[in-house]
């Protein structure tokens, strides 16, 4: 079984993102995500239109790979190099709003839950969607280039 650590995450919350728009009614952009920023670190909203899902489809993989996991956590991993002027930068954390509801999202579809005091982690029915995204990304690699067929997951 192939699974989010045998594919490239770059790829594999690209395809996660799509499927969360199309087929994941629960995860949608609140009215205010079009002119909202990321962070204080930031000095613009994000430009892609389609953000929210591959904010999601990256919180979404960092569970899996990380969890149990917090919104801390995903505040720190989502933060920067907020730029003072003429003061030395120094790392801020992202924007909680954004990540809460959107670990809200995944939980009222029933991707994640909570691990009591200890953050989110995988709901089986999210643990089964991201085994079968890496599955299908797999298989997609392997027809673009046959060598990989060697590295499958077993």
């Amino acid at each position: 079984m192939t699974t989010p650590y045998d594919v490239p995450a770059y790829k594999f919350i690209e395809k996660l993102s799509k499927y969360l728009k199309d087929n994941v009614d629960e995860v949608q952009p609140p009215a205010w995500a079009s002119v909202a920023k990321t962070g204080s670190h930031v000095e613009k909203p994000p430009q892609n239109p389609n953000w929210w899902y591959i904010r999601g489809a990256s919180i979404l993989r960092k569970i899996y790979v990380h969890g149990p996991i917090g919104i801390e956590k995903l505040r720190a991993d989502y933060g920067g190099r907020k730029d003072f002027g003429v003061k030395p930068e120094h790392a801020v954390k992202a924007g909680g709003s954004n990540i809460r509801k959107i670990l809200q999202q995944l939980e009222a579809a029933e991707l994640i839950q909570k691990a009591s005091s200890r953050g989110r982690i995988m709901a089986p029915k999210g643990r089964k969607l991201l085994q079968e995204v890496a599955e299908d990304l797999h298989k997609d690699m392997v027809k673009a280039v046959p060598e990989l067929k060697k590295y499958q997951g077993e």
